[in-house]
């Protein structure tokens, strides 16, 4: 191997370090700013977001129970849709429940979504940030961590100038691939137990000029159903015309008439860790999408004159590392609504495991239902073997089943927003993260407009 030495640049010290800017890292960094530390937040691309943005993954999935009569994810995700709302870049959930009027967003049996603008979510992200006092360093990547004594005290970035360290008291890991806890010696769960196999990565796309007015007839003459356009598919296989390994088409429905976000790429047995793997998935993906283009023009009604308007920055990752915390979430938590002392968010997203194998998807059958409501505890988000760090978002301490209904976006807001008001506290006491008082860290979440459920509602 080859060794290469530059000393490297030293940044100001700051409070907390957030890396990544996601739904979670976002969060994360407004919480632990508005607590009054002074916060850095790390992010790879030129804009925050994450996969909000640069992965166009859309609407936001509910943030309410199961039976859509309660809204569990609230807090700064609340905050967030409110602000898109007021610039017309947004339909707040509560909007979309069915027999609403923007119930035609709740494409496919999805209710109580969040429609969203990505570009009007980048201004808002910002806005939020900023205004929190959250000093952004984009353009960046971690690329390591340092640990003394078995503590982060900081990480290493990548970026224009080279590569510099940055000394943080506490770092939240929201790079959703549990980089900075991998790079400093934790300990983690890859894929699922049987064979470490990963959800398969999506590119979205959107389309345009699409006959809104054919669809939603094709939908409801078709109510059986599972998955969009699924006998066309189903047809379509068998007669060899289409080999995307899906069992329908997923759309939905945007903000402006006649343009859909397109969930249908597919890509299998690759690592989202693996930067040979990730080139790999982002050019079969971008070829998939002239394929779907092809094939909707020509089976799909309402699609015969759509066209594309853009394809995602980035592919989408669902899954990869999962931290092993101080506790682990299993799937038997989330089918029992199991009550935790030290919960910090609630949830009522149903298990959505797309089959890491199955040429059948997208998705696994026979899981079990969960809970109306299940709760996530604060242990889940520390490393069981190293200080100095929160994580937050899908690589949180938890099965392959638990994490596949944990992972979308609403949750990892409140994750985030856990994580960043937990590290403002544990600078605040001169604490490491695992040794905060949870009682304080509760009622501070709730003071700030979170949701803890029933229990430990104010």
């Amino acid at each position: 191997m080859r060794t290469y030495t530059r000393e490297l640049a030293v940044e100001t010290p700051t409070d907390v370090l957030v890396i990544g800017s996601g739904p979670a890292g976002l969060a994360a960094a407004v919480a632990a700013a508005r607590e009054g530390k002074s916060v850095r937040l790390v992010e790879r691309y030129g804009y925050l977001g994450g996969n909000l943005t640069g992965a166009l993954v859309g609407p936001c999935m509910t943030s309410f129970s199961l039976d859509g009569k309660t809204q569990l994810i609230r807090g700064i995700f609340d905050e967030f849709v409110r602000n898109m709302e007021k610039l017309g870049g947004a339909v707040h959930p509560s909007h979309t429940v069915g027999g609403s009027p923007y119930s035609g967003f709740m494409t496919y049996g999805h209710e109580a979504v969040t429609p969203f603008d990505p570009e009007v979510a980048k201004r808002v992200a910002s806005e939020m940030a900023l205004d929190a006092g959250v000093e952004l360093m984009l353009h960046s990547m971690m690329v390591d961590s340092i640990v003394e004594d078995g503590r982060i005290t900081g990480v290493v970035v990548a970026h224009k100038g080279g590569m510099s360290f940055v000394p943080a008291t506490v770092t939240v890991d929201a790079s959703g691939d549990g980089d900075v806890a991998a790079r400093g010696g934790a300990s983690f769960r890859y894929g699922r137990d049987s064979d470490r196999g990963v959800q398969p990565m999506t590119l979205f796309f959107r389309v345009r000029d699409v006959d809104d007015e054919a669809v939603a007839a094709y939908q409801a003459k078709h109510p059986e159903e599972r998955f969009p356009f699924e006998s066309i598919v189903e047809k379509a296989h068998r007669d060899g015309t289409y080999s995307l390994p899906r069992r329908g088409v997923q759309l939905f429905k945007t903000m402006e008439p006649g343009v859909w976000r397109v969930n249908t790429t597919r890509v299998t047995g690759v690592d989202g860790t693996d930067v040979h793997d990730l080139t790999r998935a982002e050019v079969t993906a971008r070829q998939q999408v002239f394929d779907l283009l092809e094939f909707f023009r020509a089976e799909l009604p309402g699609m015969a004159d759509c066209r594309l308007l853009d394809t995602a920055a980035t592919i989408g990752v669902r899954e990869t590392r999962r931290i092993i915390g101080d506790y682990e979430i299993t799937l038997d938590d989330l089918v029992k609504g199991r009550a935790f002392d030290d919960v910090i968010a609630v949830a009522g997203y149903p298990v959505d495991i797309h089959s890491p194998t199955s040429k059948d998807g997208p998705f696994d059958d026979d899981i079990p239902a969960t809970a109306n409501i299940y709760e996530i505890p604060y242990r889940a988000l520390i490393p069981s073997e190293l200080d100095g760090l929160v994580v937050a978002g899908r690589c949180i301490s938890g099965s392959h089943e638990a994490l596949a209904a944990i992972r979308v976006m609403p949750p990892a807001f409140a994750l985030g927003q856990a994580a960043g008001t937990a590290a403002a506290q544990a600078v605040h006491n001169g604490l490491a993260p695992r040794d905060v008082d949870v009682a304080a860290l509760q009622e501070r979440l709730l003071d700030v407009g979170a949701y803890l459920g029933r229990r430990l509602a104010p």
